[in-house]
């Protein structure tokens, strides 16, 4: 597909949000448990007197369709999306970046579940246009507004450090007590900027003061 770059900007692997996505361990459980998906591509409207999240564009390479980001935004379908996003014009499947923790994950498996994944993926699909009957246009800016951007931080945090630990049990087997303890400052510092630099990402040139 051809787009207007003049308009947009395109993100896609070689982007640091997308290769971040594709390199953190952590976000394998993102993928694998929650069904948390990105795609391939992603069209960013130059406009900044909006937040990303408004910004943000998923097009369809299938019927063309051009997605507002918000149809996965954690008050709508953010989750669930394990076979890849669902295009709700030709019920096709966006293709999204694959996290390399959770590719290996499902690589040492392939010989058990190759035999369901097919039954498995039918079964989603026809669960899938009903998710999409009724949106919210959720605005991740309002909940990074004054100090909310220290809540969602720290959330992110939190996430982060179990879903590292694990990973660590899943491919180790064990876990030292150091390394749980030295992993909670880690966590909270790198919650605590990564909700800060989302704040400063999304934040609204008239409405929301840094």
């Amino acid at each position: 597909m051809i787009y207007d770059t003049s308009k947009y900007k395109i993100w896609n692997w070689k982007n640091i949000h997308l290769f971040h996505w594709i390199l953190n361990p952590g976000l394998a459980v993102n993928e694998l448990i929650f069904g948390q998906r990105v795609p391939k591509t992603m069209l960013i409207e130059k406009d900044n007197s909006k937040s990303l999240q408004e910004r943000t564009v998923v097009p369809c390479p299938h019927c063309g369709e051009m997605h507002a980001g918000y149809k996965w935004s954690q008050t709508n379908n953010a989750f669930k999306n394990w076979f890849g996003l669902y295009c709700d014009r030709c019920g096709e499947i966006i293709p999204c970046v694959r996290n390399s923790t959770s590719l290996f994950l499902l690589i040492t498996p392939f010989p058990i579940w190759i035999w369901f994944v097919k039954k498995w993926k039918q079964t989603w699909l026809k669960k899938q246009p009903i998710r999409y009957t009724q949106l919210n246009r959720d605005d991740i800016a309002d909940r990074l507004y004054g100090y909310g951007w220290i809540r969602v931080g720290l959330l992110f945090g939190t996430f982060m450090y179990f879903s590292n630990i694990f990973i660590k049990l899943t491919m180790e087997g064990s876990i030292e007590i150091s390394v749980l303890l030295i992993g909670i400052p880690i966590h909270t510092t790198g919650g605590l900027l990564f909700g800060y630099i989302m704040k400063l990402t999304n934040r609204k040139k008239n409405n929301i003061q840094s």
